[in-house]
């Protein structure tokens, strides 16, 4: 099979789908790679790289996503890129079509096979190539609200750690799940004040066993949010239903009654959001303020870190990504379900039922079961 990887267009997003060592797994196995001409280079895998690998370098997008028969990236394809995907060829990226009309449109217009990383599963029933980059996003979630905390950023002035005889920094990280673990950890090494909300107790028993009672765990209800977000000086939404839109936990009159100079960081922003004033930004213009309070919402935070990111993404996706090369996509599928789960969009069918929930009556969509679509 031939692979392409073109180069991340969305800004600041310096990932890339294949590293040099990933294309070198797949040319072993008797697959072509190719590459569009400096696609890794801003994060230090060079086109002579690639080229020691194994792989075709390619100069423009267009030529990648013609060679090709699968397409292998990071981010969801833009508009343009979309546009490139023809009937038959294997689409393999993060999607996130739940709270994106138009993507999600241009890919059922496109006959493509479109297998979404957020969506695939595995035997625990976890999302194992979403959960490097929500540990990287969890991580940071930390770093940029203490960042933003600080006076000249817009924040109150406040430090997390605070200092012997100042109270430390309060954070609240709504959801317990990866992402929120992976907050709860770097805020704690700071020496923050921190509350994590979560609807399953069992997952809150686990959480008090991995913190050692360092950090408050609390059932999450509306009034709980509301209580603990109007006295925290962080916040992170870290709140995940696989595949579909985020929920709205934070409403505006929850944000009003924040403290000023407070900090949102919205890590569902991928998913539209879990707070009622977000909207995506970017790494080149990451926060805006609404009732003196900052807002961080960049939609692919963990390209803040893209070499780090794109080594420990490339971990979790090349075993199914060789799957699909080495058998092609229906039978890799067919072979396991929980690479069927990543199925979005196939022949112009959409085969994940939240996304048929979130936009079938918008872009009058009908479900379809991945394996029957398959079939088709």
């Amino acid at each position: 099979m031939i692979i392409g990887v073109p180069k991340e267009i969305k800004n600041h997003e310096y990932r890339v789908g294949l590293t040099p060592a990933a294309v070198q797994e797949f040319v072993a196995h008797g697959h072509s790679v190719h590459v569009e001409t400096n696609a890794g280079t801003a994060i230090g895998f060079t086109d002579d790289m690639y080229v020691s690998a194994g792989a075709t370098m390619l100069n423009t997008a267009q030529e990648v996503f013609a060679s090709a028969e699968m397409i292998v990236k990071v981010k969801e394809p833009q508009e343009n890129e979309c546009k490139m995907l023809r009937a038959g060829q294997i689409l393999y990226t993060y999607l996130h079509l739940a709270p994106d009309p138009r993507q999600t449109e241009l890919l059922v217009a496109s006959g493509a096979t479109c297998i979404a990383y957020e969506t695939v599963t595995d035997n625990k029933g976890t999302l194992p190539l979403l959960a490097p980059m929500s540990e990287v996003a969890g991580r940071m979630s930390i770093q940029a609200g203490a960042h933003y905390l600080e006076k000249a950023h817009g924040g109150s002035g406040t430090l997390l750690g605070g200092v012997p005889g100042v109270a430390p920094g309060k954070v609240l990280i709504i959801g317990g799940g990866v992402v929120g673990t992976q907050a709860a950890k770097m805020a704690v090494g700071l020496g923050a004040d921190v509350t994590i909300l979560d609807r399953s107790l069992p997952r809150l028993r686990e959480l008090d066993d991995i913190f050692l009672g360092r950090v408050h765990t609390v059932y999450s209800t509306s009034d709980a949010i509301e209580h603990y977000s109007s006295r925290a000086d962080l916040v992170v939404g870290a709140v995940l239903i696989p595949g579909a839109a985020a929920p709205k936990l934070l409403n505006a009159q929850h944000i009003k009654a924040m403290k000023p100079g407070s900090v949102l960081v919205d890590v569902a922003i991928d998913q539209g959001g879990c707070f009622e004033t977000s909207r995506a930004t970017t790494h080149q213009d990451p926060v805006y303020i609404i009732d003196d309070v900052v807002h961080y919402c960049v939609a692919n935070m963990p390209g803040g870190v893209a070499r780090t990111s794109t080594m420990a993404l490339n971990n979790a996706t090349l075993p199914f990504g060789l799957a699909l090369a080495n058998k092609g996509a229906k039978q890799a599928m067919l072979d396991d379900k929980n690479l069927l789960n990543g199925l979005n969009v196939h022949k112009g069918l959409v085969t994940y039922k939240a996304v048929v929930d979130a936009l079938g009556a918008q872009l009058n969509l009908e479900y379809c079961d991945a394996a029957e679509a398959l079939s088709r």
